[in-house]
């Protein structure tokens, strides 16, 4: 996923589908200077990580 996807998927106020390594996440906030996301998965514990926007991946 690029920056700009990213960043949209986050204002989005529909529910749009992300995935990190096959596991669905929200975005919680986006770092564009080192083009990485904070996310928690869906449904699990609340506990946060950072990882490369490029990882992400859109699902319908």
């Amino acid at each position: 996923m690029d920056i700009n996807r990213a960043k949209q998927i986050l204002s989005s106020p529909a529910e749009i589908g992300v995935q990190y390594n096959g596991v669905s996440i929200w975005i919680d906030e986006i770092k564009e200077a080192e083009e990485t996301a904070i996310v928690h998965l869906i449904g699990g514990i609340e506990e946060q990580t950072e990882v490369d926007i490029a990882n992400l991946k859109e699902v319908e």
